[in-house]
């Protein structure tokens, strides 16, 4: 019985010891977000999707830096269509500890800087050149690996087309992977030993 109850402190510790980890150096975040997600259901007929991938690493507690693909569609029975597109760097920042209110939920800032653009069919307006878009957000880790989250964020394009620069301001919902890199790995194998 002792045994038994000594194995399930040390398993609730490496538990611990991982839910706190998963921000820290040399972790690997891969996930994605979704937003602007409608299906119109009159005679409109309106479809819209924004599917945006990303990847990062921390470089050092609470700082991830990585990249991100941004896809998205808005179409409508009788209506132009827009596409979105861009590809670029990343950068977040973790914030606080974790919340009392929402035992391991974060708070952090994200921005990003890349190339993209917003064509939109049937003569409607289109800008290609610098995507960049910046915004807070929060992230309620369900699992010591995997994070649900949500984001306001301001995204602008701006360059060339007859649209010299659009503008948004959007709430997307995601959720991340956290893997631990070999400094995380190696530290829980010790906890458990």
């Amino acid at each position: 019985m002792k045994k038994i109850f000594l194995l399930m402190l040390l398993a609730a510790v490496a538990q611990v010891t991982i839910v706190n980890a998963q921000i820290q150096q040399g972790n690997v975040m891969v996930g994605g977000s979704l937003s602007n997600i409608s299906l119109g259901l009159d005679n409109s007929k309106i479809f819209s999707l924004d599917l945006t991938p990303k990847a990062a690493w921390f470089v050092k507690d609470n700082v991830a830096l990585g990249g991100y693909v941004n896809l998205g569609i808005q179409t409508a029975k009788a209506s132009a269509t827009t596409v979105t597109y861009g590809i670029g760097g990343l950068g977040r920042y973790y914030t606080g500890a974790d919340m009392e209110v929402v035992k391991h939920g974060r708070f952090f800032g994200e921005g990003t800087v890349g190339l993209g653009g917003i064509n939109v069919s049937d003569g409607g307006g289109h800008t290609n050149g610098l995507d960049f878009s910046f915004g807070p957000g929060f992230a309620y880790f369900v699992t010591p690996n995997i994070g649900l989250e949500t984001m306001v964020k301001y995204q602008g394009v701006g360059g060339f087309g007859n649209a010299g620069y659009q503008s948004s301001l959007g709430l997307s919902f995601g959720f991340q992977v956290y893997l631990p890199g070999k400094r995380t790995l190696n530290k829980v194998k010790r906890d458990v030993k």
